[in-house]
């Protein structure tokens, strides 16, 4: 009796190039499509927009609170 092969995710295409994707790999077709995107994160291509946060302790215009 053979055994039944359950594929866990659908298959979907890459997000790189567009081809089928691969379960190993799941959701980009091969390790270079995986590494591309990972190369466009860590180079800053991908960026989540925010908005910019003062760190230098500097209080904004209606934010005081009076402490005394």
């Amino acid at each position: 009796m053979a055994a039944e092969i359950i594929k866990l995710k659908p298959t979907r295409p890459c997000p790189i190039c567009g081809k089928p994707s691969s379960q190993q790999f799941h959701p980009f077709c091969s390790g270079r499509c995986s590494d591309i995107d990972l190369n466009r994160w860590l180079s800053g291509s991908y960026v989540i927009p925010a908005e910019p946060v003062e760190e230098d302790g500097a209080v904004k215009p209606g934010d005081e609170d009076e402490e005394e």
